[in-house]
Parts: C-alpha cells; sequence; structure tokens
C-alpha cells in the first residue's frame, strides 16, 4: 500500500493545513470534471483515502504507530467523497420491494430398482407460498401502495453538503419509504405486509432412471416464493441411495452372486434368479467353477446421459458340502477312486483366473 503522506507530497511532520493544502491542490488536479486520463480516477481515491487519515489526529497517531485503520474515522469520508464524483451515491430511481426467494437443499431416500428405471415422488416441504390473500401485493384487498411524501417516489433523499471541494449533492435512500418509493399504510392482515407466508405443499419429483448415491439435482424456481411475490428461488435435490440385500452396483452395471450346489457346478444346471426385470433363467455349465460370471446384457442400470442400460454379471461360487451322511461320503469316495489322476498341487496365481464370463 502506497504511503500517505508519498501520496500528498508532505513530509512526515507536516502540518494540518500543509496536509489540507495538498490535498486541496492534488483534488483539484484529478477532478475528473479536469482530468479524464485513465488513472486519474485510482490516483484520486488514494489522495483522498490518505487525506481521511491524516486530517484526523487520533487516525494519523495510530497510522504512524502502524496500527491505522486503513478506511479512516468516522465523518465525511473518502467513500462519501469519491461516491458522489463518480455516481456510487446518485439517484438510480426507486428499488424494487420483490426480493428472490432462497433456494433449499432436501434429500431423496431411493432404492435400487427406483434407480434402474427412474421414479416419481411426491414429498411434503415446508416453505413460503404466495399470500393468496393479496397476491404477493403486500397490501389489504381493495388498497395499493401510496407514493412516500418525503421521497416524492423517488426512493432517496438528495442533500446538499458543504466540503473541502464546495457544495456537493450527495443521495441516501430515503428513511421513510427505505428506498421503495411507496409506503404501505394498510398492510395485508394476512401476511402481515409480506406478500408470502409459510405453508406445507407437495413437491413433485420426477428422478431420472441412472441417478447415483450423492448426485444433487436443481430444480430451477421450485423453491421458496420472495418478499413481496419475489420470483422462487431453487430447490437441490441430494439423492440418497439405499444399499440392496443382492444387487450392487459398478458404474451402470449391476453385480450378484450366484451359490450353486457342487454337484450342480459339476454337472451343470439351470437356475432360476430374480432380476430387477423379473425372472431370468441362466444356464451354468458342466464344470463351472467359482469365480465364473454369467453375462446378462441389458439387465443393468438405465444411462443417465444417452440410451440403452448397463448389463448385469452373476459371479458362480460353488459351494462344498460340510456335513454328509454316511451314504453320501461314500459316493465321495468311490469318486475320488475314479479320479485317481488329480493331484492337490501349488500353481501360480494369477489375477482374475475364473473371471471368463459366458453369454446367456
Amino acid at each position: 500500500m502506497a504511503d500517505h503522506y508519498d501520496v500528498l507530497g508532505v513530509s512526515r511532520d507536516a502540518s494540518e493545513d500543509q496536509i489540507k493544502k495538498a490535498y486541496r491542490k492534488l483534488a483539484r488536479e484529478l477532478h475528473p470534471d479536469v482530468n479524464d486520463s485513465p488513472d486519474a480516477q485510482e490516483r484520486f481515491k488514494l489522495v483522498t483515502h490518505a487525506y481521511e487519515v491524516l486530517s484526523n489526529s487520533d487516525e494519523r497517531r495510530k497510522y504512524d504507530m502502524g496500527g491505522g485503520d486503513p478506511f479512516g474515522a468516522g465523518g465525511f469520508g473518502f467513500g462519501d467523497i469519491f461516491d458522489t464524483f463518480f455516481g456510487g451515491s446518485a439517484a438510480r430511481g426507486p428499488r424494487s420491494r420483490a426480493e428472490r426467494g432462497q433456494d433449499a437443499l432436501i434429500r431423496v431416500d431411493m432404492t435400487l430398482d427406483e434407480v434402474v428405471f427412474g421414479a416419481a415422488k411426491s414429498i411434503e416441504i415446508d416453505t413460503a407460498v404466495l399470500c393468496e390473500t393479496c397476491s404477493g401485493s403486500c397490501c389489504r384487498p381493495g388498497t395499493s401502495p401510496a407514493v412516500c411524501d418525503i421521497c416524492r417516489g423517488s426512493g432517496s433523499i438528495q442533500r446538499q453538503v458543504r466540503s473541502l471541494l464546495g457544495n456537493v449533492m450527495t443521495s441516501q435512500p430515503c428513511g421513510a419509504c427505505r428506498g421503495f418509493g411507496q409506503v404501505i399504510s394498510d398492510p395485508c392482515s394476512s401476511c402481515r405486509g409480506q406478500g408470502r407466508v409459510r405453508a406445507r405443499r407437495s413437491l413433485d419429483l420426477n428422478i431420472p432412471a441412472g441417478v447415483e448415491d450423492g448426485l444433487r439435482l436443481q430444480l430451477t424456481g421450485q423453491g421458496e416464493v420472495g418478499f413481496a411475490g419475489g420470483p422462487q428461488g431453487d430447490i437441490y435435490v441430494d439423492i440418497s441411495v439405499r444399499a440392496h440385500d443382492i444387487y450392487s452396483r459398478q458404474g451402470d452395471d449391476l453385480h450378484c452372486t450366484l451359490e450353486v450346489p457342487l454337484h450342480d457346478a459339476v454337472l451343470g444346471n439351470r437356475a432360476k434368479i430374480e432380476t430387477f426385470d423379473g425372472e431370468v433363467e441362466v444356464q451354468i455349465e458342466a464344470g463351472s467353477q467359482s469365480g465364473q460370471q454369467i453375462h446378462l446384457k441389458n439387465k443393468g442400470v438405465t444411462h443417465l446421459r444417452g440410451s440403452g442400460r448397463g448389463d448385469l454379471y452373476v459371479t458362480l461360487q460353488v459351494q462344498t458340502p460340510e456335513k454328509l451322511d454316511s451314504k453320501q461320503k461314500e459316493i465321495f469316495r468311490q469318486l475320488a477312486s475314479l479320479r485317481k489322476s488329480d493331484e492337490i498341487k501349488l500353481t501360480k496365481h494369477t489375477q482374475g483366473h475364473y473371471s471368463k464370463r459366458k453369454n446367456k
């Protein structure tokens, strides 16, 4: 930050009169009416800021000690002067009473089958809705806002202020109407002049297929009504998907495990499984091993963007019997004697050795 003394071109022991004289000289040189150079506005800000600090004995002392307030003390300060010259406080007409409503965040729980195909849900929310009595006008029915007597509808009050540079005009929001230019003398009793009331309403959601846990959807213009019937805010919907007892999701593909008795894995069989599309029959090939997969196309989750669906992968898990009666044990002994060539041996581990996929 530039040193205030350097900005004004005075020494650190300059008197108040010297500081004032230096400021007047620079302010006239940088006045927008006489200086239209590109950097004049920024230099005028620095000069005014420096003068505001150094012309106040308390602020100057703090500044000299290294702890001064960079925005100076009270009174007719830098912000007032700068806004006067460059239109910061110039009258812009009355401001609108209506304001945009706030946004809201809600969570919606979904099951996996709702995610696969999409779902229509209706939820109840507490929010601000348009006042039916006054339709957002804030006035008692049959009445209307009156033009403010103080500012005559302009929403602002102009005053002439004496400054170091002469008499200047300042503009401030009207305190009587708070800048609206109108006053409501007979407010609506239902909403107490707010133009909106708190109510519980139903919100219908059409959640597309393919959404994921943690996804946030935006419903534009579905939030609360703003003050004085202003436009509605937005609603953001956080999706929470409950875990399924059988199926897990990887991308848009679904995975499950099919426990296969040992004899069916050896001899082969057909099995019926329940999918989100209904019951489907799959083929268990003879000699199937644990880890092999049955691939069912287009039985997964519908793609959120684009068309089509993911696939379903059924991983086989061969079940070795733990308890056998004497007859069953004898059968296995006979099988073992018939397959004496089979050996128990150590082999190299291969990642996904049994991940061979079979089409239905």
